[in-house]
């Protein structure tokens, strides 16, 4: 897998601001190989480098049918905005998933959190920072990305992922963003049943006392994975352990709405949030 060419197809796309962008599946070869979904400006760059990551489910078959292509309107806004966006599906999902016993965080299935009665948060967050940092590398070493211009996008287990790499304040992550970020959420399908919450806010703290990376967190009303009582404990713990992180939380929508970021109709309202923030990291 890792001697894989790069570019599997290539679709170009015209932006309505005449920024000319592209999408591509990418074959990435490191420690535990990936694939991703690339959409970025066209041209050779380098370009300012942001990462997407997507959230788990506890179920194999879904991560056996998990989409290649996810969070693609929102990855083609960061495109326009010049940025060369990698989103990977973390192996064990869709056509990475493979069908044989798990083997811990670095198995097939990346970053389970365990039991719930002794959930391991922190090392299942600190796991899937790994990925980012290995994909930082590789994104720098082939030439195409700005080395001290990366952005990190996170989604639920993916946005507890990002707030993970926060703590260890890569030198290349200027900025971070997440979406409903947490873990243990929705324990056996009940709403608004957390696998152990008091752990969860403990161990933001713990990541919290160490980060210093700017950070933008989105929750949303309705958001039955890691609701509006949850979230505010989780960032009132990482601001008062010393963590930066601007927090909104979102009116209702849909009629889920920790996928928020996944539906184009949601753009016009996180965007003007996020441009500011982002310029404000210039």
């Amino acid at each position: 897998m890792a001697l894989l060419t790069l570019a599997a197809f290539v679709l170009p796309v015209r932006a309505e601001d005449n920024v000319r962008i592209q999408e591509e599946i990418w074959a990435l070869p490191l420690p535990l190989p990936m694939f991703a979904y690339v959409v970025r400006p066209v041209g050779d760059g380098p370009f300012p480098l942001a990462i997407m990551n997507h959230g788990v489910s506890l179920k194999p078959v879904d991560r056996g049918f998990f989409p290649l292509v996810e969070f693609r309107d929102a990855a083609k806004w960061f495109a326009k905005r010049g940025y060369f966006v990698v989103a990977p599906v973390g192996t064990g999902y869709g056509a990475a998933a493979i069908d044989i016993p798990e083997r811990g965080l670095y198995g097939p299935f990346f970053a389970k959190v365990g039991k719930c009665t002794n959930p391991n948060f922190r090392d299942a967050g600190r796991a899937l920072a790994l990925a980012d940092l290995w994909i930082i590398d590789y994104m720098i070493a082939e030439k195409r990305v700005l080395p001290e211009d990366v952005v990190v996008i996170g989604q639920s287990a993916g946005g507890w992922a990002s707030i993970a790499l926060s703590s260890v304040n890569p030198p290349q992550v200027k900025a971070i963003i997440t979406f409903a970020a947490g873990r243990g959420g929705r324990v056996d399908g009940k709403p608004n049943n957390n696998c152990a919450p008091d752990r969860l806010v403990e161990a933001t703290a713990d990541f919290g006392r160490t980060s210093r990376v700017p950070m933008l967190w989105f929750y949303i009303e309705n958001d039955t994975f890691f609701g509006p009582a949850l979230s505010k404990r989780i960032h009132a713990a990482f601001t008062a352990a010393g963590g930066r992180a601007e927090y909104h939380l979102m009116p209702p929508f849909g009629n889920e709405g920790h996928f928020f970021i996944g539906s184009p109709d949601a753009i016009p309202l996180w965007s003007p949030l996020v441009a500011k923030f982002l310029d404000a990291q210039k």
